[in-house]
């Protein structure tokens, strides 16, 4: 079975060996390749190169292609700002001072905006990926939409018109069906419906407003022969059930819901959930024992691997350290290894009386090797064989040690010596490659310099 297959056996609601994974990088995407957020998001060669380098490291299941929902706003008349480090906002809102509806006519077309970047891009990456990764397209979800048209007021409107709501988010369901069917044309497996601020209306406000909407979209993506997630942010726990009423074929909530809570009303409804690695306090600021230890012990909570998706909580923040979420993706790929390399990890915080090598006096250079375990994470396989190679050349000129972290007594060792990415090299106590499996040249340099 492929990753697209074990997807998509967990979106027909099958069991499987293991649960997919999902990581939402949008942005993040171009932290691997060195370009900032409004490169990755404005050429379409620098994202598609971005997206590989994600699917090459983070080993996917899934993987959405963009993630900015001012795609559409952008096009129907939306100013963005944009940054360096995350997605553009929206700045003005066209409806802001009439209360009008946007006829169809101006509904998007595929030759405007950023549009045609993105279509060929998810063009290129499904004839690169697309045998063996699912490949989301992220549409922005009508009630999200018709606030970047409307702003603020759209939530007063709700009380004091609701006829003029009820016709704009109509329209924006109408733009998101025609986003829908472009992506789909372009090759997308899953049609994402991303509505962050479903989580701010009531339960009662969602049955009035979005039910019929998102249960027209849905059945739209559905009749195109797709599967459809619906993804929101925030605490959305009070409408789990109502989104669920509307026939997505998965949910996607990030760590403000409780997500085992969750998922035994999606389970009810035969529904899938996904989620829900914290964005900062793990992803970003945690270590990638912290990222890895998450993932295992959310996953021990599950009685089977059937109707659920591991994935981040909501798009990735852009400095999201790439060694937390490659420690998230073994996490999720050998679940039962890495749950015992992380079974002794307490925290980050955690110290022991190890005795540390003396580096300032030592008879001949120390190549120390920090891995997962070169015996089952493939990284760790390789980086340990560039550091065999270099003592094959150097001989008895150098000494070479490999750390498993799977050891108790190297899980301290890890903590004091300040390792903060598995696999890493470290010459005479000093950190020299960190998840980037180096050339036989620039290790053999690396070591002449301290010989």
């Amino acid at each position: 079975m492929t990753p697209k297959e074990l997807l998509f056996a967990t979106l027909r609601h099958e069991k499987t060996e293991r649960a997919p994974w999902v990581p939402f990088a949008g942005v993040h995407s171009g932290l691997l390749t060195g370009a900032d957020a409004t490169q990755v998001l404005t050429d379409e060669d620098t994202l598609v190169k971005a997206l590989l380098e994600v699917n090459r490291l983070y080993k996917p299941d899934g993987q959405p292609v963009v993630f900015d929902l001012q795609l559409e706003a952008e096009i129907l008349g939306c100013d963005l700002v944009w940054t360096k480090d995350g997605p553009p906002s929206v700045a003005s809102h066209p409806l802001a001072d009439t209360m009008t509806v946007p006829c169809k006519c101006t509904l998007p077309k595929p030759d405007q905006g950023r549009l045609p970047l993105v279509l060929n891009a998810m063009r290129r990456m499904k004839k690169e990926v697309g045998d063996t990764t699912a490949l989301y397209g992220l549409i922005c979800g009508p009630f999200t939409l018709a606030s970047h048209l409307r702003g603020n007021d759209l939530f007063m409107d709700m009380y004091d018109d609701d006829e003029y709501v009820a016709e704009l988010l109509a329209y924006c369901t109408e733009c998101g069906k025609r986003m829908s069917d472009y992506f789909i044309d372009a090759g997308m497996d899953v049609i994402a419906v991303v509505d962050p601020l479903v989580s701010q209306i009531s339960c009662d406000h969602f049955e009035e407003f979005l039910s019929g909407p998102y249960t027209e979209l849905f059945d739209h993506i559905r009749s195109k022969g797709v599967f459809s997630s619906f993804f929101v942010c925030g605490n959305a726990t009070r409408n789990i059930a109502a989104m669920c009423e509307t026939k997505p074929d998965s949910i996607s909530v990030d760590e403000n819901v409780d997500i085992i809570a969750a998922k035994a009303i999606t389970d009810s409804y035969n529904v899938v959930i996904g989620g829900n690695i914290p964005l900062t306090s793990i992803m970003l600021h945690g270590t990638q024992q912290d990222n890895m230890k998450y993932v295992v012990d959310m996953l021990a909570k599950l009685p089977e691997y059937r109707n659920f998706i591991v994935s981040p909580g909501c798009d990735m923040p852009y400095a999201v350290p790439i060694d937390n979420t490659i420690g998230a993706a073994q996490a999720v790929l050998e679940t039962e290894s890495v749950r015992k390399m992380v079974e002794n990890y307490v925290s980050a915080t955690f110290d022991t009386d190890i005795e540390l090598p003396d580096y300032e006096h030592l008879e001949r250079p120390l190549v120390e090797v920090f891995t997962l375990d070169s015996a089952t994470c493939a990284a760790c396989t390789y980086m340990l064989g560039a550091a065999v190679v270099a003592k094959e050349t150097f001989g008895d000129a150098i000494d070479m040690v490999e750390y498993k972290f799977t050891e108790k007594e190297n899980i301290g060792r890890v903590i004091k010596m300040g390792v903060k990415s598995l696999p890493s090299i470290y010459i005479n106590g000093k950190l020299k490659f960190a998840s980037i499996i180096p050339s036989k040249e620039e290790l053999e340099a690396a070591i002449k310099e301290v010989l």
